[in-house]
């Protein structure tokens, strides 16, 4: 490539040279108008890191590739390929996901970001590495969104990463949040200066009014002078046009005087990208040569690392783009999809561009590549492949069908405004204003945006009923399948027993998978059995995995306890789906995500994603996501002691949640109450809480939270002398078969059982829980079995036993971040006399009032008989005992009439 000069940039390539220099991993990205010479300055650092003996990878981002998932990541890549051998197989059997070299899931971006970053550290090991990415802003968001990724964790590598970008052209890039490198226009003098070196002879006049055209930029005052002594310089003075357009038509201008072989040949190198750079080796790509002309005009040069003709700068692919007639554009296209056979993304989108009439076969081309492009994270490209297969589609029911899909995909996307277009387009054409599509549109909006699952549910149930036997199974598969989500957020019994009937209707026609969601979203305590193993099966048969799928399974393995099995595969889809992918499945996966580390004992990772998720939930207007997202947090600030922020959800989710009747919201509002009266050790708050969720020995069928809050009930029950209520609790979970449901409610069943046992057979029960296979899945739970355990213990006088179990469940409630349990512990520790563990002599100061109250509730009197007896409320006693309890050390009901025993020991006067 010719050595271009460069004027006035002095404290750009210091800065651009420091970091290639630099004994550290870095990242800048450049940022400048076309034409600014952003490219001349990236060359200038490319070629002072190879003169240094380094390794540099230069890439182009192409515009036509910018649907393309994954395509700018390949040409970093493929480069680097013969490094691979290096690599661990983990790393290696993500890079050949990506590269289509073995089948698999897409991983995620934090997953490739790291194997990629492998991959560089790897070529990096001998010669430190460069990659340059010129038109970064061509990118497709995939790949930028990985590289943005990689660009932020170079650190401790000897790899440096320079981006350049249009400044008015927004990219993925704009949110990697790098150090910015800005290329202004360059001022009076150094305009003068690259004018003079250009133009030596040029007549003042004439100079001043380049200068005053070119506005200080350098591609202008390079080109100006040519385009003079070629006479085309006429596009320059169009006035009204920025000055990127004023030379994308100077350009033009010579294009058009090519002969027109030599012009059919540059339009195919510009819309294939090959002729950008020479760095797309590695696919099939088209070859740029016999383009003398061009080159003599200043077209093209030929790129001095690999001999190729690229182009010389954007702005000609631009003006090849322009000044290129609609016919000659098809026909470079159908050359193309020739070329891309092999390729079925990039087949397809040539041969959309090159196909005018209706043509079914290339609608079912296009129509497959959706498919793969949806698969893939590409949500986005899929609705426009799909409405381009409808374009092309003969049949009026053909573009309606597709033109449907389109709307189904754009929904999925949270694009509900481009969802809502393709509906009414496609219900034109169907001569329908109540189609199958418009219904599922319509009650997206309403669910997902209102939270109104009643007109929602109305709407889809109606059409469901009233659909022709003749509708395509996959539209009513869709139906069925909403309206499944939103009797689940409505947990009303009334409405699932609509949908019971409609999914029973389905079920001859062989729909399992339906049949699943339906079994476990709704009345999983009666229809759960032998759930799991058909899940397993389900997912086992996953191949091309749609977004929609794997969420649906994900929730249904949520609510099964199996999230364990999946993790990685619902981690990486919701990470692959939250850029340009199907966003709202990727906020579903993410509340997924969140709930698995809450389970797992990841609470400050699950608070991370729950903030993720609501941006996310927010920036698109959902918000009945939103309001979960709280809901989520609530429930971990409850268990953490943070009552306020605890409180502020749970009133949040009520008073949005109740008045629409999503019932699965507001019972997660109960939920959170509970959790917060628990942790403060207001029982009787938290047995009203727990109870108005499911009643003491039963539970409240299509209740996701009945089986979830067993413990929780159970505890709430003991503490407050309800223990006939107790313990009816665990024996309706071991009678309506629980157990075999989950590994987790078969622990919680087993738990609640120990807690709920008396006399010595108790001491067998803990060990069971404590031991069971389950236990260590759920570390919030074992912690308070063994904090029970250890109350046990201390109260049968195996002090040194009890100390055992509490410290671990004082580990456990550390590592959580659970204060308010790592004190009730501690209370506990000092009432076995554990060394260091002296209690308070004001610890056991009661008031006279608070005597008599704890006196009557160790001899086994309820809140509301304690309260007959002194003429108090029993929220009063209940308020009462809350005090009490701290300062005898104890965390239970139970355990009041040994702690007064201890007391009266050791103050002979009372």
């Amino acid at each position: 490539m010719e050595k271009q000069l460069i004027v006035g940039r002095e404290a750009e390539l210091a800065e651009l040279s420091r970091l290639v220099v630099s004994s550290d991993g870095q990242a800048v990205l450049v940022r400048g108008e076309a034409g600014v010479g952003k490219s001349v300055l990236l060359t200038a650092a490319a070629e002072q890191a190879g003169a240094r003996g380094h390794r540099v990878i230069r890439v182009t981002g192409v515009e036509s590739e910018t649907a393309l998932p994954f395509a700018g990541l390949h040409q970093i890549l493929h480069p680097l390929l013969h490094t691979m051998s290096g690599l661990d197989k983990a790393t290696q059997a993500v890079v050949d996901t990506v590269f289509g070299r073995r089948p698999g899931e897409v991983p995620s971006v934090m997953a490739l970001g790291i194997a990629v970053l492998d991959v560089m550290a790897l070529a990096s090991s001998d010669v430190p590495l460069l990659v340059v990415v010129d038109d970064g802003h061509w990118f497709d968001p995939h790949s930028a969104e990985v590289g943005g990724f990689i660009a932020r964790r170079l650190a401790g590598h000897a790899v440096r990463m320079i981006i350049g970008v249009r400044a008015e052209t927004s990219s993925a890039w704009d949110a990697a949040a790098l150090p910015e490198l800005a290329v202004a226009p360059l001022d009076a003098a150094a305009s003068a200066d690259l004018l003079r070196m250009q133009a030596p002879g040029m007549p003042s006049a004439v100079r001043s009014r380049v200068l005053a055209l070119a506005q200080g930029n350098p591609l202008a005052l390079t080109e100006l002078p040519h385009a003079l002594e070629e006479g085309t310089a006429s596009s320059m003075v169009v006035e009204a046009l920025p000055l990127p357009r004023r030379l994308e038509r100077m350009y033009g201008d010579r294009i058009k005087d090519l002969p027109v072989a030599e012009r059919s040949r540059l339009l195919l190198a510009a819309l294939d990208g090959s002729a950008a750079d020479a760095s797309t080796a590695g696919r099939t790509r088209y070859r740029l040569e016999q383009a003398e002309e061009a080159v003599a005009r200043g077209l093209l040069v030929r790129d001095a690392a690999s001999g190729e003709l690229v182009f010389r700068h954007p702005l000609v692919r631009s003006a090849l783009l322009q000044t290129a007639t609609p016919n000659e554009r098809r026909a470079a296209h159908g050359q193309l999809a020739e070329l891309h056979r092999d390729d079925l993304e990039r087949h397809a989108g040539h041969l959309a561009s090159a196909t005018v009439d209706p043509d079914e076969t290339v609608g079912a081309v296009l129509e497959r590549a959706a498919r793969s492009a949806s698969a893939r994270g590409g949500a986005a490209a899929a609705v426009a492949l799909l409405t381009r297969a409808a374009e092309l589609s003969p049949a009026a029911g053909q573009r309606s069908r597709r033109l449907g899909d389109a709307a189904f995909v754009a929904a999925q996307s949270a694009l509900l405004d481009r969802a809502q277009e393709l509906r009414q387009a496609s219900d034109r054409l169907a001569s329908s204003s109540q189609s199958p599509t418009a219904v599922i549109t319509a009650a997206y909006a309403a669910l997902y945006q209102q939270g109104d699952v009643r007109s929602a549910h109305r709407r889809v149930a109606h059409a469901l009923r009233t659909m022709s036997p003749q509708t395509d199974p996959a539209i009513r598969t869709r139906l069925l399948n909403l309206l499944l989500a939103i009797s689940l957020f409505s947990a009303d019994p009334a409405l699932w027993s609509v949908t019971d009937g409609l999914v029973d209707a389905r079920r001859a026609s062989g729909d399992e998978t339906t049949v699943l969601y339906r079994d476990v979203w709704g009345d999983i305590t009666r229809r759960g059995h032998g759930a799991r193993q058909h899940l397993q099966e389900l997912f086992a048969r996953l191949d091309e995995e749609q977004p929609w799928d794997v969420m649906r399974l994900s929730v249904a393995a949520y609510c099964l306890d199996a999230l364990g099995d999946y993790r990685f595969l619902v981690r990486q889809v919701a990470e692959r789906e939250s850029g340009s992918g199907a966003v709202t499945n990727a906020m579903t996966l993410l509340q997924v995500v969140m709930l698995d580390q809450i389970s797992s004992g990841d609470w400050d990772g699950a608070e991370r994603t729950g903030h993720r998720g609501l941006e996310l939930t927010t920036t698109h207007g959902y918000s009945l996501f939103e309001h979960q997202y709280h809901g989520f947090l609530g429930l971990i600030a409850a268990w953490r002691g943070d009552a306020p922020r605890a409180t502020a959800a749970m009133n949040r989710l009520d008073r949005w949640a109740r008045p629409r009747g999503v019932g699965y919201l507001t019972q997660l509002a109960e939920a959170i109450g509970a959790a917060t009266s628990l942790t403060e050790g207001d029982y009787e708050s938290a047995y009203a809480y727990a109870s108005g969720i499911t009643a003491p020995g039963t539970f409240t069928p299509y209740s996701q939270q009945a089986p979830r809050t067993l413990l929780d009930l159970v505890e709430a029950a003991l503490h407050t002398g309800r223990g006939d209520q107790a313990r009816a609790h665990p024996a309706a979970a071991r009678h309506q078969g629980l157990p075999a449901i989950s590994p987790r409610l078969d622990f919680l069943t087993a738990a609640a059982d120990a807690m709920t046992t008396e006399g010595d057979a108790a001491r067998a029960a803990f060990e069971r829980a404590t031991h069971h296979p389950a236990a260590a899945d759920y570390p919030f739970e074992l912690a308070r079995v063994r904090l029970a355990q250890g109350v046990w213990l201390r109260r049968a006088r195996e002090r040194a036993a009890a100390r055992t179990v509490l410290a671990q469940a004082a580990d456990a409630f550390e590592r959580l971040g659970a204060a308010p349990w790592v004190r009730r512990v501690q209370a506990e520790l000092r009432a076995t006399g554990a060394p260091g563990s002296t209690p308070d002599p004001g610890q056991a100061a009661l008031t006279a009032q608070e005597r008599r109250i704890a006196e009557l509730a160790a001899g086994g009197l309820s809140n509301r008989e304690i309260g007959a007896k002194l003429f108090l409320s029993p929220r009063t006693v209940g308020a009462h005992l809350y005090r009490i309890f701290p300062k005898l050390g104890i965390t239970s009901r139970a355990a009041l009439r040994d702690a007064l025993t201890d007391t009266a020991e050791a103050d002979p006067e009372k």
